[in-house]
């Protein structure tokens, strides 16, 4: 297999930590957690710059969803 970037393996990683359990939606809550932490990190990168709030703010409405599809899933 090919390595992976950072990104791509902490959302592997993730997977695999609850792969052990039959439980689909937690291992696809899991990956999609993780993917919104690699994807849209909950802190910006550089918070003194205000030229990116209204990209911050995009990107945390994304972080959001992914984060209330993931909820959902686990409570199923």
């Amino acid at each position: 297999m090919t390595e992976l970037s950072p990104a791509a393996q902490a959302v592997l990683d993730a997977a695999i930590k609850v792969a052990e359990s039959p439980d689909a939606e937690a291992i696809a809550a899991a990956a999609l957690r993780a993917a919104a932490d690699q994807v849209v990190p909950e802190r910006p990168l550089r918070e003194d710059d205000q030229r990116w709030m209204p990209e911050l703010y995009t990107r945390q409405v994304c972080r959001q969803k992914l984060l209330a599809i993931a909820a959902e899933l686990e409570a199923s």
